[in-house]
């Protein structure tokens, strides 16, 4: 799975290179999936160049046959290909007619390539990148009691809604006039019919998903969690996901959010587990032995150059260039650096506390 640290850098990758647009079809855009020889996808790129001195623009034919120029001498600086493929860009990007800026970009992504793919046009083709943003580790969230149920998934950091559900069934007391035997029948039934849509919902938002499902965790605040798995309803599909069972004292927003907190042994995998727990592990430094920890920029950066820091966490909400020198900062001492989301509660409090915050190798005193 690619670490968030990762995911920054492409998506800062991306946002770069799709800041420039061609004046013709000229950018070039090459992807060299995982394993493929390189030097075939060189032979290819030659050929390319013969076919466009057929353009009839002299401009553009200039601009094509120099972007592919260019992108031969890149990759040719490349013995073999990639672990995980690369994906490579060049073109004009002089914003003028007329002007000359020849510009090569590569990257090897954080997921391995599988498509080859030669393409010259007006911009660069970043669809397959921007498809590695998005969190593929996704898992299903079901927050269940007698009467209500709320349905969600897990997918990175984020917890996305997707239905709840309100059953109406009678409290334990029965009405009067009913005997008690009609009463205790209606009610077993309002019961069943609340597991099946429950059970029917689960069905239908979550397998569509196929594997990008890692698993099924539920939870609630009394056995209406255990009945429903033992109802019957559930198709044999569903019942495969189903990872664990957690008690809550919730049902609402408020369950799903606890259900997460409660099921840090199952996320082992997610991506909103590590920033958690690297967090929590800053804030309980703080709180405990404050000596061994730093925050704002000014003061890490400090404790860096002193090869004091273990750990420097970076909110997403520093600037790209800033990111940058950290990174080339962390680099020279052996310095781990993770980037910090700000869409949870977690990364929130490091923005708070200056953007930057370190967790030390030793005491450094206050």
């Amino acid at each position: 799975m690619a670490s968030a640290q990762q995911l920054y850098k492409l998506k800062k990758f991306i946002k770069d290179i799709t800041s420039h647009r061609a004046l013709h079809t000229e950018f070039v855009t090459v992807y060299v999936p995982k394993g493929y020889d390189m030097n075939k996808i060189i032979q290819h790129l030659s050929q390319e160049q013969g076919t466009a001195t057929n353009i009839k623009s002299a401009v553009t034919r200039k601009n094509v046959i120099d972007a592919l120029e260019r992108m031969i001498v890149h990759l040719r600086l490349y013995k073999q290909t990639p672990p995980n493929g690369l994906a490579a860009f060049s073109g004009n990007v002089a914003a003028r007619e007329g002007k000359v800026d020849v510009k090569v970009w590569s990257i090897e992504p954080p997921n391995p390539l599988n498509t080859r793919l030669y393409r010259c046009d007006k911009d660069f083709k970043v669809d397959i990148l921007q498809e590695m943003l998005t969190t593929k580790e996704t898992y299903g969230l079901v927050v269940v009691d007698a009467r209500d149920a709320n349905i969600a998934l897990l997918k990175g950091k984020a917890i996305i809604p997707l239905a709840k559900s309100h059953s109406h069934i009678p409290g334990k007391m029965k009405a009067g006039g009913q005997s008690s035997v009609r009463f205790a029948s209606n009610r077993e039934l309002a019961i069943k019919q609340h597991y099946k849509k429950v059970a029917d919902l689960m069905k239908d938002k979550f397998l569509p998903l196929g594997n990008d499902l890692k698993g099924i965790i539920m939870g609630g605040p009394g056995p209406a969690k255990y009945a429903l798995v033992d109802s019957g309803f559930l198709t044999g599909d569903v019942q495969k996901k189903i990872i664990g069972i957690k008690d809550l004292s919730y049902t609402d927003d408020f369950g799903l959010r606890e259900l997460v907190e409660k099921s840090q042994d199952l996320l082992k995998e997610a991506a909103i587990t590590d920033e958690k727990q690297s967090v929590q592990q800053f804030l309980e430094l703080l709180a405990k032995e404050p000596g061994k920890v730093r925050y704002g920029e000014k003061d890490c950066r400090a404790a860096v150059e002193l090869g004091a820091v273990q750990t420097l966490l970076v909110s997403e909400a520093v600037p790209d260039e800033t990111v940058e020198e950290l990174e080339e900062l962390c680099s020279q001492y052996n310095t781990e650096l993770k980037m910090i989301s700000t869409e949870t509660t977690e990364g929130n409090q490091i923005k708070e506390l200056g953007l930057v915050a370190a967790v030390l190798r030793y005491d450094m005193g206050e």
